[in-house]
């Protein structure tokens, strides 16, 4: 009996370390990485750690939200394609980022002088074209969670830029949009596609003359150190979608979804909240730091730009097709042509 006894005991132990470890495992988070190319001080990069906070907190700890700012995970040109492969869970990317998939459709809000401000914005996203845009990512294994609002951008160079001839044949950065790139072209320049995290020294080094970007992105990236000249002309809105790998999301358990679900709607109404503000405060600091000079559209020259720019309009129909054109210029009541 004592034996026996002692044989039984000797099994309970060796299989503690193994007991131990399935349970360690089973209480263990879940890991989401989160990765996105801008800096924790933007509005999308506090959109972020906001995301992270609420998430962890909603779930009791049973999600831990790993944030990757600045590309130190993955360039903007490799991270959705990561995504894909489920090395990383939920990005952020710009929406102009879905056209190398074949959704081209994304870039019809890219269009020049589309949004009057940031509210017709949030709710042109809420109604029907931001839920008909994010159908078309579930045939690429990704699924749309929200829309986050960086405002509008604004144009730099080495010289002034007040009307349509001052940009001809400079070269500048677009980010890889088609419309971006004709509205630039109408304008005399030369598009030229660039990885964020390449910009400042492409600026630096003259390999591009100037960019387009919002004032967050000038400020905490540092590109007013390398540019002369600012023309305040909000020309056109920068949008971000998160996104997630659609496998992952939809293998999560319902209750840890439907929390997560909570942390994201409220983490974007904080975003978009802040976002105004943000470049608001982002315009002074860099006013404030002198290295750069302001400009200002006066109405003749904004005149002058929409109409140097309104061909995009029309050649956007071949590009992202009629029926999102439709859709948005029902939903913000403006003409296509």
């Amino acid at each position: 009996m004592r034996k026996l006894l002692f044989a039984v005991a000797a099994a309970a132990f060796a299989l503690a370390p193994a007991l131990s470890s399935d349970l360690a495992q089973a209480q263990s988070p879940i890991i989401v990485k989160f990765s996105h190319v801008v800096a924790n001080d933007t509005p999308k990069g506090k959109g972020a750690l906001k995301f992270k906070e609420l998430a962890e907190k909603y779930t009791d700890g049973k999600v831990k939200i790993e944030i990757y700012p600045n590309s130190s995970l993955y360039k903007d040109k490799e991270e959705i394609e990561a995504l894909q492969l489920g090395s990383v869970q939920m990005l952020a990317p710009s929406t102009a980022k879905f056209a190398p998939l074949g959704i081209k459709e994304f870039e019809a809000l890219d269009l020049p002088w589309l949004f009057k401000d940031d509210a017709t914005y949030s709710a042109a996203m809420k109604g029907t074209v931001g839920k008909w845009l994010f159908q078309k990512l579930e045939s690429k294994g990704i699924t749309g969670l929200a829309y986050w609002d960086n405002g509008f951008h604004m144009v730099s160079s080495n010289r002034p830029l007040m009307k349509p001839e001052d940009f001809k044949g400079l070269k500048f950065r677009i980010s890889g949009s088609k419309i971006a790139d004709q509205y630039f072209r109408l304008m005399g320049s030369i598009p030229q596609i660039m990885a964020f995290s390449e910009v400042y020294q492409a600026l630096q080094t003259g390999v591009v003359d100037g960019c387009e970007n919002t004032a967050s992105n000038y400020l905490t990236q540092k590109f007013y150190e390398v540019q002369k000249d600012i023309t305040v002309s909000y020309h056109a809105h920068l949008q971000y979608a998160v996104i997630v790998n659609s496998k992952f999301w939809s293998g999560l358990p319902p209750d840890i979804r439907t929390q997560l679900e909570k942390a994201m709607a409220d983490a974007t109404e904080y975003t978009n909240q802040i976002a105004h503000q943000e470049n608001e405060d982002a315009l002074a600091e860099i006013k404030k730091t002198g290295k750069t000079t302001l400009h200002y559209l006066s109405d003749a020259d904004r005149k002058a730009w929409h109409e140097a720019m309104q061909p995009t309009y029309a050649w956007a129909k071949g590009r992202v097709g009629q029926e999102v054109l439709d859709l948005v210029a029902k939903e913000l009541d403006v003409k296509m042509n």
